[in-house]
């Protein structure tokens, strides 16, 4: 038997997934790390933290699945994306904690370079907008704190990295310093359209070029591993941000074609095609996935909280133990009561891109409990889905822009929370036999790059369907619920 390693480096846990020829999950390792929170709205990681957990699920993956590396053809990587790590090129130690993408320390900065008026030059080279969100603002603070001069920067002794390119570093023993477009596009300093750094960006912000890595395409050889990490040699063929992995799992390669992530966030991409669709309604333009040197660009929406609404259930308010207890409790909750909950609480993301925004709660009666919370939870992120979907629809006039929604992720197992979304979009939800689509793109990557999967028809026809959540509320009450959730964030936005 052949496989496929699939490392999935995450917000709160770096995990393994070994994929058969077929792929069909073999094994499955997986290991949470330490949150660190310094300040108000700061989020960090240990840089160290992400290698040593992605190091020991690998090694644990291949134990699970009594095998060895000499059957593991190739490696695929897909990573949380944003997430900043800068570390000494001689060492390989990070000289500041890595600064998560839901940190929000550079909003002041943020605002100052809209004051400006720079983000008219950001949008339209890297289709994102001016936030604390991206790598750039995150990679400047990094560096006016350990190298303000930049002269080690410039002397390519600092290196800088998404969490892929750092953990490509390590593997490789050092020899591959190197990303690909989908995380290269994250980072606020890529010019999408000319597939390479922005100078101007890099001007206005103080950033040294030699410190950025190579990009390369999704599908494309990037090293091999150091030979004493599993055992011998592995080449590392296929790379994507997290999302675009989604995407490229849930085999959304059609331009119209739409899927939906529900992990610590909510990632909505809309496939758009050869062409990058400039957004009138504050989403991102992105790229989806880049093979053969062409790249694939879609429309994103990015909601800061989904499945950490559940986190805070049972972490904050403890009216949880476990997040598979949300749905009964949300069944059981009185349909009189109309609680509808905003969780800004890292700011509000697309469309709204507030930075400030906190959390909220509107609608409470004395006999409010649990139940109503954990319903309001669930409900929220589908109402957040239809604000994305909605700007889509209005930025893009291709045919079937969201008439059929794909989704994966963690919170995607709730049949709850399904039906709700089915509900409140109006639209058909559909939910794939393997959930896993995020690591499953990046081992087809890997996997069509070593000659073991089919090319990307092949793949598509390979998607299964699990069930397919159809709308059944009413369009008075859809709209009745969804004006009330609008009431909802333009008073937590006015607080």
């Amino acid at each position: 038997m052949t496989y496929i390693l699939a490392i999935d480096q995450g917000t709160t846990s770096s995990r393994a997934i070994l994929f058969d020829e077929k792929l069909r999950i073999a094994a499955v390792a997986q290991e949470e790390f330490e949150q660190h929170y310094p300040a108000s709205g700061w989020v960090e990681h240990e840089a160290s933290d992400l290698w040593t957990t992605t190091a020991a699920t690998c090694r644990g993956v291949i134990e699970k699945a009594e095998t060895d590396a000499s059957q593991i053809a190739a490696i695929g990587i897909t990573n949380q994306r944003e997430t900043t790590v800068v570390w000494d090129a001689e060492t390989g130690h990070a000289v500041h904690r890595a600064i998560v993408w839901q940190d929000r320390r550079t909003s002041a900065y943020c605002q100052e370079l809209k004051a400006e008026g720079h983000e008219e030059m950001v949008t339209d080279r890297t289709g994102l907008l001016l936030d604390p969100y991206f790598s750039s603002t995150k990679l400047k603070f990094i560096l006016d704190e350990v190298d303000p001069d930049r002269s080690r920067a410039k002397a390519g002794k600092l290196l800088f990295g998404t969490v892929d390119t750092f953990l490509i570093w390590k593997l490789t023993g050092g020899r591959v310093h190197a990303t690909d477009a989908t995380n290269a596009c994250r980072t606020m300093l890529y010019d999408i359209r000319k597939g390479r750094w922005s100078t101007s960006i890099c001007k206005l912000l103080n950033i040294p070029v030699e410190m950025l890595p190579e990009v390369r395409d999704s599908a494309a050889d990037y090293g091999v591993t150091r030979g004493d990490l599993f055992g011998r040699e592995i080449p590392i063929l296929g790379v994507a941000g997290d999302q675009q992995a989604a995407t490229i799992g849930q085999a959304c390669f059609e331009p119209g074609m739409l899927k939906s992530t529900y992990g610590t966030g909510c990632f909505a991409l809309l496939n758009t095609g050869a062409e990058p669709v400039r957004s009138e309604n504050r989403l991102l333009t992105t790229i989806a996935y880049q093979l053969d040197g062409t790249p694939t660009y879609a429309l994103e929406g990015s909601i800061f909280i989904a499945g950490a609404v559940v986190q805070w259930l049972r972490d904050g308010l403890k009216i949880i133990r476990e997040a598979k207890e949300t749905q009964p409790l949300a069944e059981r909750a009185d349909a009189t009561q109309n609680v509808v909950l905003v969780p800004a609480f890292t700011g509000l993301g697309a469309p709204y891109w507030n930075a400030e925004c906190r959390g909220a709660i509107f609608g409470l009666t004395r006999n409010s409990g649990p139940e109503e919370f954990a319903r309001a939870a669930l409900e929220s992120v589908g109402y957040q889905t239809r604000d994305l979907l909605d700007a889509m629809r209005a930025d893009w006039k291709g045919d079937g822009a969201g008439r059929t929604l794909r989704v994966d992720g963690g919170m995607s197992a709730s049949d709850f929370a399904m039906q709700f979304l089915a509900d409140i979009i109006g639209a058909d939800v559909d939910r794939p036999e393997v959930l896993e689509t995020t690591a499953m793109g990046a081992a087809w990557l890997a996997g069509m790059r070593a000659g073991i999967y089919p090319d990307r028809a092949g793949f598509a026809e390979m998607w299964a369907l699990d069930r397919k959540f159809e709308p059944k509320m009413d369009a008075e009450t859809r709209e009745e619920k969804y004006a009330a959730w609008k009431r909802a964030v333009t008073a937590a936005q006015a607080f």
